[in-house]
Protein backbone atom coordinates (compact mmCIF):
# COMPACT_ATOMS: atom_id res chain seq x y z
CA UNK A 1 0.00 0.00 0.00
CA UNK A 2 1.23 3.71 -0.79
CA UNK A 3 0.47 6.46 1.32
CA UNK A 4 1.54 10.46 0.83
CA UNK A 5 3.44 11.07 4.43
CA UNK A 6 5.18 14.82 4.68
CA UNK A 7 4.60 15.06 0.98
CA UNK A 8 6.62 11.98 0.15
CA UNK A 9 5.69 8.62 -1.06
CA UNK A 10 5.82 6.06 1.74
CA UNK A 11 4.83 2.32 1.49
CA UNK A 12 3.76 -0.27 3.85
CA UNK A 13 3.27 -3.91 3.04
CA UNK A 14 -0.20 -5.09 4.13
CA UNK A 15 0.10 -8.83 4.65
CA UNK A 16 -1.67 -10.22 1.70
CA UNK A 17 -4.81 -8.44 2.46
CA UNK A 18 -6.57 -5.50 1.55
CA UNK A 19 -6.29 -2.97 4.54
CA UNK A 20 -9.37 -2.58 6.72
CA UNK A 21 -8.65 0.90 9.13
CA UNK A 22 -11.11 -0.95 11.58
CA UNK A 23 -9.69 -3.54 12.49
CA UNK A 24 -6.77 -3.57 15.59
CA UNK A 25 -3.79 -3.16 13.83
CA UNK A 26 -0.21 -3.98 14.04
CA UNK A 27 2.25 -1.51 12.94
CA UNK A 28 5.58 -3.50 12.04
CA UNK A 29 8.95 -1.24 12.30
CA UNK A 30 12.23 -2.81 10.76
CA UNK A 31 15.64 -2.30 12.03
CA UNK A 32 18.61 -0.88 10.24
CA UNK A 33 19.13 -1.44 6.94
CA UNK A 34 16.38 -3.26 6.64
CA UNK A 35 12.70 -2.82 5.30
CA UNK A 36 9.62 -4.26 5.35
CA UNK A 37 10.19 -7.90 4.08
CA UNK A 38 11.70 -8.96 7.07
CA UNK A 39 8.35 -9.53 8.93
CA UNK A 40 6.81 -11.37 5.66
CA UNK A 41 5.81 -14.52 7.90
CA UNK A 42 4.38 -12.31 10.90
CA UNK A 43 2.56 -9.41 8.95
CA UNK A 44 1.10 -12.25 7.00
CA UNK A 45 -0.19 -14.16 10.03
CA UNK A 46 -1.84 -11.06 11.58
CA UNK A 47 -3.13 -10.55 8.30
CA UNK A 48 -4.86 -13.59 7.77
CA UNK A 49 -5.97 -13.99 11.68
CA UNK A 50 -7.95 -10.65 12.10
CA UNK A 51 -5.37 -7.74 11.93
CA UNK A 52 -4.77 -4.71 10.03
CA UNK A 53 -1.63 -5.01 9.40
CA UNK A 54 1.22 -1.82 8.25
CA UNK A 55 4.42 -3.23 7.70
CA UNK A 56 5.98 -0.14 7.10
CA UNK A 57 9.56 1.17 4.55
CA UNK A 58 11.13 4.13 6.79
CA UNK A 59 11.78 6.86 3.88
CA UNK A 60 14.86 6.21 2.39
CA UNK A 61 14.48 2.31 2.86
CA UNK A 62 13.01 -0.47 0.20
CA UNK A 63 10.44 0.95 -1.36
CA UNK A 64 9.99 4.70 0.25
CA UNK A 65 10.79 7.56 -0.79
CA UNK A 66 12.65 10.75 0.86
CA UNK A 67 15.87 10.86 2.55
CA UNK A 68 16.28 9.05 5.63
CA UNK A 69 15.32 10.49 8.85
CA UNK A 70 18.13 11.96 11.12
CA UNK A 71 16.47 10.61 14.63
CA UNK A 72 14.50 7.76 16.23
CA UNK A 73 12.81 11.23 17.60
CA UNK A 74 11.92 11.68 13.42
CA UNK A 75 11.47 7.96 12.94
CA UNK A 76 8.81 8.26 15.53
CA UNK A 77 6.63 11.14 14.06
CA UNK A 78 7.07 9.94 10.93
CA UNK A 79 5.17 6.25 11.84
CA UNK A 80 2.79 8.04 14.12
CA UNK A 81 1.64 10.36 10.89
CA UNK A 82 1.69 7.45 9.08
CA UNK A 83 -0.94 6.11 10.96
CA UNK A 84 -2.96 8.97 10.80
CA UNK A 85 -2.95 9.28 6.94
CA UNK A 86 -3.77 5.32 7.03
CA UNK A 87 -6.41 5.85 9.70
CA UNK A 88 -5.13 4.28 12.50
CA UNK A 89 -6.00 5.94 15.53
CA UNK A 90 -4.49 3.13 17.57
CA UNK A 91 -1.88 0.29 16.94
CA UNK A 92 0.15 -2.65 18.06
CA UNK A 93 3.70 -1.51 17.64
CA UNK A 94 6.42 -4.47 16.80
CA UNK A 95 9.92 -3.47 16.74
CA UNK A 96 13.12 -5.14 15.81
CA UNK A 97 16.61 -3.77 16.47
CA UNK A 98 16.52 0.43 15.75
CA UNK A 99 12.63 -0.44 15.13
CA UNK A 100 12.36 -1.09 18.96
CA UNK A 101 13.77 2.52 19.35
CA UNK A 102 10.81 4.30 17.11
CA UNK A 103 8.00 2.41 18.83
CA UNK A 104 9.34 3.12 22.30
CA UNK A 105 9.92 6.81 21.39
CA UNK A 106 6.37 6.63 19.18
CA UNK A 107 4.33 5.46 22.53
CA UNK A 108 5.95 7.84 24.76
CA UNK A 109 4.98 10.71 22.33
CA UNK A 110 1.43 9.14 21.64
CA UNK A 111 0.52 6.97 24.65
CA UNK A 112 -3.06 7.14 23.77
CA UNK A 113 -2.10 5.41 20.65
CA UNK A 114 -0.33 2.54 21.18
CA UNK A 115 -2.35 -0.42 22.66
CA UNK A 116 0.87 -2.61 23.29
CA UNK A 117 4.65 -2.46 22.51
CA UNK A 118 6.41 -5.95 21.02
CA UNK A 119 10.46 -5.02 21.09
CA UNK A 120 12.71 -8.14 19.52
CA UNK A 121 16.45 -7.65 19.71
CA UNK A 122 16.26 -4.09 21.81
CA UNK A 123 18.34 -2.91 24.82
CA UNK A 124 19.04 1.02 25.98
CA UNK A 125 21.48 2.13 25.57
CA UNK A 126 21.85 1.05 21.90
CA UNK A 127 25.52 1.67 21.75
CA UNK A 128 27.61 0.55 19.14
CA UNK A 129 31.15 -0.21 19.06
CA UNK A 130 33.74 2.31 17.86
CA UNK A 131 35.26 -0.40 15.20
CA UNK A 132 32.07 -0.85 13.63
CA UNK A 133 31.16 2.64 13.08
CA UNK A 134 34.29 3.10 11.92
CA UNK A 135 34.41 -0.15 9.29
CA UNK A 136 30.95 1.94 8.62
CA UNK A 137 32.48 4.93 7.38
CA UNK A 138 35.42 3.65 5.70
CA UNK A 139 34.55 0.42 4.06
CA UNK A 140 30.55 -0.25 4.80
CA UNK A 141 30.17 -3.36 2.40
CA UNK A 142 32.64 -5.40 5.28
CA UNK A 143 30.61 -3.54 8.01
CA UNK A 144 27.83 -5.32 6.79
CA UNK A 145 29.24 -8.51 6.58
CA UNK A 146 30.49 -8.08 9.97
CA UNK A 147 27.16 -7.24 11.06
CA UNK A 148 25.54 -10.02 9.63
CA UNK A 149 27.92 -12.57 11.16
CA UNK A 150 26.99 -11.23 14.45
CA UNK A 151 23.34 -11.13 14.24
CA UNK A 152 22.87 -14.46 13.28
CA UNK A 153 23.87 -17.52 15.90
CA UNK A 154 24.53 -20.45 13.61
CA UNK A 155 25.55 -21.09 9.94
CA UNK A 156 22.43 -22.65 8.87
CA UNK A 157 19.17 -21.52 10.66
CA UNK A 158 15.73 -22.74 9.53
CA UNK A 159 14.72 -19.78 7.51
CA UNK A 160 11.22 -17.98 7.93
CA UNK A 161 9.96 -18.71 4.59
CA UNK A 162 11.05 -22.03 3.60
CA UNK A 163 12.21 -22.24 -0.49
CA UNK A 164 15.09 -24.18 -2.45
CA UNK A 165 17.89 -21.99 -2.22
CA UNK A 166 17.12 -19.66 1.00
CA UNK A 167 19.44 -19.00 3.32
CA UNK A 168 19.21 -16.78 6.15
CA UNK A 169 22.88 -15.57 6.30
CA UNK A 170 22.99 -14.76 2.29
CA UNK A 171 19.48 -13.21 2.10
CA UNK A 172 20.09 -11.05 5.15
CA UNK A 173 23.06 -9.70 3.66
CA UNK A 174 21.90 -9.32 0.04
CA UNK A 175 19.28 -7.18 1.69
CA UNK A 176 21.49 -5.04 3.32
CA UNK A 177 23.62 -4.36 0.24
CA UNK A 178 20.68 -3.80 -1.77
CA UNK A 179 19.84 -0.94 0.55
CA UNK A 180 23.20 0.75 0.45
CA UNK A 181 22.80 1.04 -3.13
CA UNK A 182 19.94 2.15 -3.12
CA UNK A 183 20.52 5.17 -1.12
CA UNK A 184 23.30 6.61 -3.56
CA UNK A 185 23.73 10.35 -1.90
CA UNK A 186 24.27 8.80 1.92
CA UNK A 187 26.36 6.13 3.33
CA UNK A 188 22.83 4.16 4.74
CA UNK A 189 24.55 1.95 6.99
CA UNK A 190 26.65 4.33 8.89
CA UNK A 191 23.38 6.71 8.89
CA UNK A 192 21.23 4.04 10.88
CA UNK A 193 23.76 2.62 13.47
CA UNK A 194 24.88 6.29 14.32
CA UNK A 195 20.67 6.82 14.72
CA UNK A 196 20.79 3.88 17.04
CA UNK A 197 24.19 5.10 18.72
CA UNK A 198 22.76 8.29 19.15
CA UNK A 199 19.46 7.71 21.12
CA UNK A 200 19.33 8.74 24.34
CA UNK A 201 15.56 9.77 25.36
CA UNK A 202 14.82 6.26 26.35
CA UNK A 203 14.69 6.67 29.96
CA UNK A 204 12.36 9.88 29.33
CA UNK A 205 10.49 7.51 27.09
CA UNK A 206 9.86 4.54 29.27
CA UNK A 207 8.51 7.12 32.02
CA UNK A 208 5.71 8.15 29.61
CA UNK A 209 4.80 4.42 28.08
CA UNK A 210 1.89 3.45 29.61
CA UNK A 211 0.89 0.28 27.33
CA UNK A 212 1.63 -3.50 28.07
CA UNK A 213 5.14 -4.56 26.47
CA UNK A 214 6.38 -7.70 25.81
CA UNK A 215 10.14 -8.13 25.21
CA UNK A 216 11.54 -11.35 22.25
CA UNK A 217 15.05 -11.82 23.46
CA UNK A 218 17.21 -13.85 21.54
CA UNK A 219 19.31 -16.29 23.93
CA UNK A 220 22.26 -16.04 21.88
CA UNK A 221 21.94 -12.25 20.51
CA UNK A 222 25.33 -10.72 20.47
CA UNK A 223 24.16 -7.52 19.48
CA UNK A 224 22.04 -6.53 22.02
CA UNK A 225 22.77 -9.41 24.76
CA UNK A 226 20.20 -10.87 26.99
CA UNK A 227 21.72 -8.95 29.77
CA UNK A 228 21.25 -5.41 27.80
CA UNK A 229 17.63 -6.14 27.76
CA UNK A 230 17.12 -6.41 31.85
CA UNK A 231 17.16 -2.47 32.43
CA UNK A 232 14.22 -2.47 30.08
CA UNK A 233 12.52 -4.88 31.30
CA UNK A 234 12.49 -4.19 34.67
CA UNK A 235 11.66 -0.12 33.85
CA UNK A 236 8.67 -1.34 31.23
CA UNK A 237 7.39 -4.37 34.03
CA UNK A 238 7.67 -6.03 30.32
CA UNK A 239 6.62 -10.12 29.48
CA UNK A 240 9.96 -11.52 28.48
CA UNK A 241 10.08 -14.07 26.05
CA UNK A 242 13.61 -15.94 24.75
CA UNK A 243 13.89 -17.92 22.10
CA UNK A 244 16.64 -20.00 20.70
CA UNK A 245 18.04 -17.32 18.14
CA UNK A 246 20.69 -14.41 17.76
CA UNK A 247 19.56 -10.75 17.11
CA UNK A 248 17.79 -11.42 14.04
CA UNK A 249 14.98 -13.38 15.67
CA UNK A 250 12.29 -13.52 13.05
CA UNK A 251 14.76 -14.85 10.36
CA UNK A 252 16.27 -17.53 12.81
CA UNK A 253 13.31 -18.52 14.76
CA UNK A 254 10.10 -17.82 13.30
CA UNK A 255 7.47 -20.23 14.48
CA UNK A 256 8.82 -19.31 18.62
CA UNK A 257 9.05 -15.35 17.43
CA UNK A 258 4.96 -15.87 16.06
CA UNK A 259 4.55 -17.95 19.19
CA UNK A 260 5.71 -15.08 21.17
CA UNK A 261 3.92 -11.86 19.05
CA UNK A 262 0.49 -14.37 19.36
CA UNK A 263 0.87 -14.55 23.07
CA UNK A 264 1.40 -10.32 23.32
CA UNK A 265 -2.07 -9.84 21.00
CA UNK A 266 -3.76 -12.34 22.98
CA UNK A 267 -4.52 -14.20 19.72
Amino acid sequence: MKLTVNGSEAYAYTGGKAFDPTLHCVVFIHGAMHDHSGWTLLARWCAHHGFGVLALDQPGHGRSAGAPLPSVEALADWTLALMSVAGVQQATLVGHSMGTLIALEAAARAPERVARLVLMGSAYPMKVSDVLLSTAREAPLRAIDMVNALSISTPASKPSHPGPGMWVHGSNRALMRNQQALSSALNLFEHDFRICDAYGGGEQAMAKVQCATTLIVGARDQMTPPKAAKALAATLKATVVTVAAGHLQPAEAPDAVLAGLRGALGA
